[in-house]
């Protein structure tokens, strides 16, 4: 990585805390290492001169391969919401993952 930053052991412990992740100290230092290995891959990719190569929009052969937009057994509403843990108002009801008070000052 040629004049650019390495990631740090409190840069991999803020990543993972945004994704409420926790590791031990011994796998914070593993992590540390392969995040810095895969920004320095990717720092070599930016080296490379694309400049003659073609945009590539899709990776197959195959073009508008959609179908039509069609509800299927839409009549088995009632059957699953017997099965849900929670509902309220004919909706599954699910915990919140975003604590919005984190990070607010």
């Amino acid at each position: 990585m040629a004049n650019e930053e390495k990631i740090d052991k409190a840069q991999v412990e803020h990543v993972a805390s945004l994704a409420k992740l926790q590791f031990e100290d011994a796998d914070l230092g593993k992590f540390t290492t392969q995040l810095g290995d895969i920004m320095e891959l990717f720092n070599t990719l930016s080296e490379v001169d694309t400049s003659n190569v073609a945009p590539t929009f899709s990776v197959t052969d195959q073009f508008n391969t959609m179908r039509e937009d069609v509800a299927v057994n839409s009549h088995q509403k009632e059957a699953l919401l017997k099965n849900a843990p929670d509902t309220e108002e004919g909706f599954i009801r699910v915990p919140a993952i975003i604590d919005e008070s984190e990070g607010a000052n």
